[in-house]
C-alpha cells in the first residue's frame, strides 16, 4: 500500500539550489594536477544512468552464480516432481542351476517405486517454492548491490566535494600570501604576518593532500564494488511516496519465500512416512534340458512391497527441516525490526538535514558578508591579520557546511529509498 510522505512538501524550498550546486559537482571528477602521484582515474559519463550501473555491478557481483546455482536447484527438484514415478526403478536377473546341470531357473523382475498419496503434489509445490524463493534472493541481491552502489557514490561526491574545497581555500590563501608578502616588501606589514600566512598556506596544503587521499580511497571503493570506473552523469534521486515499510519490500519478500519453501519442505518429508510403496514385476523359467518328459514351465508374477514402522527413521529428517525453519522465522521477525529501525533513522536524518540546510545557506550568507567587512578592515590596517584568518577559516567552513548539507540531503534521500526497499 502507498502512502503520501509529508515531508515530501519542504523539499522544493532547497531544491533549485541543490541541483545547481550538484550539476557543478557531480560531473566534476575531470582531473586536475594532484599533489600525490597516486590515482585512481574515474571518469563521469552522462549517457550512463544509476539504474545501469546496479545491473552491470549485479552481473560482476560474487552471489551472481550463487544466484544462478539457485534456479538450477529449482529445476531440477522441478524435474523431479514431474517424475511419475517416485524414485529409481530397478531391473534384476537371477540364473539359478543344478549341479546335475540339467536344470536351469532363470527369474527376471522389474522394480519401480511409487508416489504415495499427495506425495507427488507436495514435491511440484516444492519445486515452485524453489523457484520464487530464487527469484526472490535475486530481488534481495539487488537492493543489497543497490545500496552498496548508492553508497560509494555519495561517498565518492562528499569526498569529491572536500577536495574542491581544499583546493578553493589553498588558492584564497596563496593569494592572501602574496598580498600580504607585497605589503611587507612595501614596509605596510611586519615579516612576522607573512610568515604566519605561510604557515596558514602551508596547513592549507596538508589538508589539501588528505582531502586528495579521501577522494581517491573513495573511488577505489566504488571501483572495487562496481568494477568499473565510469560513473553516471547524474544519480540523484526522487524521493518515493512510502511512508513505513512494505510487506513487498524485497528483503521481506525473500525471507517469506525462503519460509514457505520450509514448510512445503517439511510437509513433503512427512509424506514420504515410512518409506516408498514398490510394484514387482517379473516372470521366470524353469525348465529341464536333457529330459524330454519334463514340463517347461514360463510364468508370470507381480508383487506390492509396502514398508512399515519407518516413522522413527523419518523424525530425525523431520526434525532437521523444523529446525531451519524456526531459525527462518526468528530472522524474519529480528529482519522487520532492523528494517523499522532502518526506515526511522532513514526518515529523521532526512528531516534533520533539510533543517540544517536551511541554517547552513543562512549561516553562510552571513559569513560572505562577515568576510567582506573583514578585507575591508584589513586593507586599512583596522584589524591583524589573525582576525582575518580566523574570520576567512570560519567562512570557509560556512560555505564548506552548506555545500555538504546539499549534497547529504540528495544522498539521505536516496538512503531513503534504500530503506523502503526501492531500487533504482
Amino acid at each position: 500500500m502507498f502512502f503520501l510522505n509529508p515531508f515530501r512538501r519542504r523539499i522544493p524550498r532547497f531544491l533549485p539550489a541543490i541541483v545547481v550546486f550538484l550539476a557543478t559537482i557531480t560531473p566534476g571528477f575531470a582531473e586536475s594536477p594532484h599533489l600525490v602521484d597516486h590515482l585512481d582515474p574515474i571518469e563521469s559519463v552522462a549517457t550512463l544512468s544509476l539504474a545501469k550501473v546496479v545491473d552491470l555491478t549485479l552481473e560482476k557481483y560474487p552471489d551472481a552464480s550463487w544466484l544462478k546455482s539457485l534456479e538450477q536447484e529449482a529445476a531440477a527438484i522441478a524435474q523431479r516432481g514431474n517424475s511419475w514415478t517416485a524414485g529409481a526403478s530397478q531391473a534384476g536377473l537371477r540364473f539359478q542351476e543344478a549341479t546335475s546341470g540339467t536344470l536351469h531357473y532363470i527369474d527376471a523382475s522389474v522394480q519401480v517405486p511409487l508416489w504415495n498419496l499427495g506425495q507427488r503434489d507436495a514435491q511440484q509445490t516444492v519445486a515452485k517454492q524453489a523457484e520464487n524463493s530464487a527469484l526472490s534472493q535475486a530481488d534481495a541481491v539487488k537492493l543489497r548491490v543497490s545500496g552498496l552502489v548508492r553508497a560509494a557514490l555519495w561517498d565518492m561526491a562528499l569526498a569529491n566535494l572536500n577536495y574542491e574545497q581544499a583546493k578553493t581555500e589553498l588558492a584564497i590563501t596563496d593569494q592572501l600570501r602574496a598580498k600580504v608578502q607585497r605589503r611587507v616588501e612595501l614596509g605596510d606589514l611586519p615579516r612576522a604576518d607573512f610568515l604566519l600566512a605561510q604557515s596558514e598556506s602551508l596547513q592549507k596544503r596538508s589538508v589539501l593532500t588528505l582531502a586528495e587521499a579521501e577522494l581517491m580511497h573513495a573511488r577505489k571503493r566504488y571501483s572495487s564494488i562496481t568494477q568499473m570506473t565510469k560513473i553516471p552523469g547524474t544519480y540523484e534521486e526522487k524521493l518515493v511516496e512510502l511512508t513505513e515499510i512494505q510487506q513487498s519490500h524485497p528483503l521481506l519478500v525473500a525471507i517469506n519465500n525462503q519460509i514457505e519453501r520450509k514448510q512445503a519442505e517439511l510437509n513433503a518429508i512427512k509424506l514420504v512416512g515410512s518409506g516408498q510403496t514398490n510394484v514387482a514385476v517379473g516372470i521366470n523359467s524353469d525348465r529341464f534340458t536333457d529330459d524330454q518328459r519334463s514340463n517347461q514351465t514360463e510364468s508370470f508374477n507381480i508383487g506390492i512391497i509396502v514398508p512399515f514402522g519407518g516413522s522413527a527413521h523419518l523424525a530425525p529428517q523431520v526434525a532437521a527441516v523444523n529446525v531451519e525453519l524456526n531459525k527462518l522465522l526468528a530472522e524474519r521477525e529480528q529482519l522487520s525490526r532492523d528494517l523499522e529501525q532502518a526506515h526511522h533513522e532513514a526518515e529523521h536524518n532526512l528531516e534533520i538535514n533539510r533543517a540544517e540546510l536551511g541554517i547552513a545557506n543562512e549561516l553562510q550568507q552571513v559569513a560572505e558578508e562577515h568576510l567582506k567587512m573583514t578585507h575591508l578592515s584589513f586593507s586599512v590596517g583596522e584589524i591583524n591579520l589573525m582576525d582575518l584568518l580566523k574570520i576567512q577559516s570560519r567562512t570557509q567552513q560556512a560555505v564548506l557546511n552548506a555545500k555538504q548539507r546539499s549534497v547529504m540531503l540528495q544522498r539521505d534521500i536516496a538512503l531513503y529509498n534504500q530503506a523502503v526497499g526501492v531500487t533504482p
